[in-house]
């Protein structure tokens, strides 16, 4: 029993274990969490799945063993013990016990230990005398059914632990180990499994998951094991005929369901049936549960804009989630670095719920010009205080990788979002999937397109604009400064070029870069507040040069729209400065979709939980018997009295646990023993 309770008390720390460290996650997943060595360190002790792990399955063994062999070892003695009187008990022995009375009666011993077992029965006593040697035993028991409790507990942990044995995945690594079965690790169509990596279609026990878009069929599921994958063969099919989801105001959501129709794969019979979560559909031994839900496949029309060159330059891609797609952009600037790159569709969402209240963008303090990262900061849901959430509409999660391999995420918003009075497109990038999305926020125009930006973009990269934009920077500020003269009108005009120059190479951290190098430090403060007034000048006028070019009206020079103007310049020149640090030579724009649902379901085959159910039901059985059922023994010893004349009775009475309410039972017994006529008390 002690071994069984140290092997009880390691699978308690274990089930810690397993509570707090999420199970059963892709590697990737737990190297990017922890990293490599403490990654390392855990998977020698497999505590990533620890439920199956071959240690923690080897003391669910021996607990079972141990706890048997206890069980069969103690039970028939207890059961011998439980039906038995103890008629074999003396007298002296009778003396010896602590909690014993004596009384003398003129009646004769056999009309004494008459009335004794009477009350005795009478109290629910189970009563049994026994006559010999000159005198009469009337021994009594009640409670027996307490050493049952003992025997419940005790086979409930062995069924319990059955159950649990049979559940885990301890029946498929059998398979494994014994039966051929190996375990897929790369992606193959299931036609194309071969016999290794299937179960049977009667394996006895197994956890699976399926994702079944809206309109397909599901015959097969998969059974991961490890960082591999088994297919297990299903009795019947299921289709999925529509997904319903319902949203909180935050954008969670708050039901979802599936309307599924089920095939028969022996007989052919279909039903209907809606599978809910926590109202799971329960067909031929299998448990189908309503997991989660998914893209089922959505169709995407996107345009790819080109942030590299002097020329503005889109083009369309098309794709599928799930799938994978080369951007052909001919006759794109810079398509040297578009042709490599491929495009893999990896998430679409119809709904999103963010928060924008109180939005702050705009140009970096100069005092930050070296670490200015403007938008590229963090979630779109950080921006502001969490208190106005809204839906924004539609997005689309994607990687860009290069010949190499190399890949980085992206999630770009569908429609523009209005961040501290300013509509903006929302692109954010991350490099590995434990990281939060970083977005560039990029001004639309009118027509809530990039078109005016991306215009902006191609004509800051053109030095004959640069220089045209610096020229009516520098002519706008002398009429503005009453005529300055032409030297240094010429000089401003130079440094409002150099200005945009090293803007055009670098963005802001160039421009922090060049006040670093070139400017005591003493005076990199006032040099940068001069800067960035310069460079706004000089961006709002390239802005002008560039309208002109594209045919568009001129922005008026004062009011509400001069703002405007003014609040779009400032996003426009962070956003620029961002795109240096944007890791892809291309920005895609969500221009068109068809959604389609999926919905993942989990099935499941596990025989061993009515073993559960059992178990628990001896359990409570046999804790209930433990506290709450005292087994209670009386002896009474009947035996003629001195001289040969009525009879003396010598009472004993015992329990397993001798507590107050034992001592007030023994007290009554005692009295009503003792009133019984014609006895006197000893």
């Amino acid at each position: 029993m002690r071994f069984a309770v140290s092997l009880l008390v390691f699978i308690c720390l274990a089930s810690i274990v397993g509570t707090v460290l999420v199970q059963n996650q892709p590697s990737n997943n737990y190297v990017n969490q922890f990293g490599p060595f403490w990654y390392e360190v855990f998977e020698t002790f497999s505590l990533y799945h620890v439920y199956n792990a071959w240690w923690f399955l080897l003391i669910m063994g021996f607990l079972v063993v141990s706890t048997s062999l206890c069980i069969i070892r103690t039970s028939p003695k207890m059961i011998r013990d439980m039906r038995s009187f103890r008629e074999n008990v003396r007298e002296n022995s009778l003396r010896a016990f602590h909690h014993r009375a004596e009384f003398a009666s003129p009646a004769a011993p056999g009309q004494v230990a008459e009335a004794v077992a009477g009350l005795l029965k009478q109290r629910g006593y189970a009563v049994r005398t026994k006559a010999g040697g000159g005198a009469t035993l009337v021994a009594a028991k009640t409670g027996s059914g307490n050493r049952l409790g003992y025997i419940f507990a005790h086979t409930a942990i062995v069924i319990v632990c059955i159950g649990g044995l049979l559940d885990s995945e301890l029946p498929v690594r059998l398979q494994i180990w014994l039966g051929g079965k190996q375990p897929l690790f790369e992606n193959m169509a299931i036609a194309d499994v071969p016999p290794s990596g299937r179960l049977g279609a009667g394996n006895p026990s197994f956890r699976s998951s399926v994702l079944v878009p809206e309109g397909g069929k599901a015959r097969n599921a998969i059974v991961m094991v490890d960082d591999g994958a088994l297919v297990q063969p299903l009795p019947f099919t299921l289709e999925l005929k529509k997904f319903i989801v319902e949203y909180y105001s935050t954008g969670m959501p708050r039901l979802f369901a599936s309307e599924v129709e089920v095939t028969d794969n022996d007989t052919g019979e279909r039903f209907p049936a809606t599978i809910k979560v926590n109202e799971p559909l329960r067909y031929k031994g299998v448990t189908v549960y309503q997991s989660s839900f998914d893209d089922g496949g959505s169709t995407l029309e996107l345009t790819g804009y080109a942030l590299r060159g002097n020329q503005p330059y889109t083009f369309p891609v098309a794709g599928k989630v799930g799938g994978t797609a080369r951007l052909v952009a001919d006759g794109a600037a810079g398509n040297d670095a578009l042709k490599d790159l491929s495009v893999e569709f990896s998430g679409f969402r119809p709904i999103n719920v963010e928060n924008f209240a109180n939005g702050r963008v705009g140009a970096a303090e100069p005092k930050a010009l070296r670490e200015h990262v403007a938008a590229v900061s963090g979630s779109a849901a950080r921006v502001g205080q969490n208190d106005d959430f809204r839906n924004v509409g539609p997005s689309v999660q994607y990687k860009l990788r290069d010949a190499s391999g190399q890949a980085h995420e992206f999630h770009n918003y569908m429609l523009p979002v209005e961040v501290d009075g300013v509509r903006v497109f929302l692109s954010g990038v991350r490099t590995n999937p434990d990281e939060e999305f970083r977005y560039v926020r990029m001004p639309v125009d009118a027509d809530n397109s990039l078109k005016e930006f991306m215009d902006l973009r191609a004509t800051l990269q053109d030095p004959q604009a640069r220089a045209q934009a610096a020229r009516r920077f520098a002519q706008g500020n002398r009429h503005a400064a009453g005529g300055a003269g032409d030297e240094l009108t010429a000089q401003l005009q130079a440094s409002a070029e150099r200005a945009l120059d090293t803007f055009a190479n670098g963005g802001l951290q160039a421009i922090a870069r060049f006040l670093e190098t070139n400017v005591a430090a003493a005076e990199q403060q006032r040099a940068a507040d001069v800067v960035v007034k310069l460079l706004g000048g000089a961006m709002a006028e390239l802005r002008a040069v560039e309208r002109e070019r594209s045919g568009r009206p001129p922005l008026p020079a004062d009011g509400p729209a001069a703002a405007e103007a003014t609040a779009w310049n400032q996003v426009a020149v962070a956003a620029l400065s961002d795109l240096f640090l944007y890791p892809a030579p291309v920005v895609l724009g969500l221009k068109d979709f068809h959604h389609v649902q999926a919905s993942v379901f989990q099935m499941s085959r596990t025989p061993g939980k009515n073993a559960v159910y059992l178990g628990c039901v001896l359990l409570i059985l046999g804790v209930f018997s433990m506290f709450y059922i005292r087994e209670r023994r009386v002896w009474l010893w009947v035996k003629p009295g001195n001289g040969g004349q009525g009879a003396q009775t010598l009472m004993a009475m015992t329990s397993q646990r001798r507590t107050l309410d034992f001592n007030q039972e023994f007290e009554r017994l005692k009295a009503d023993i003792a009133a019984l006529p014609p006895h006197q008390k000893g």
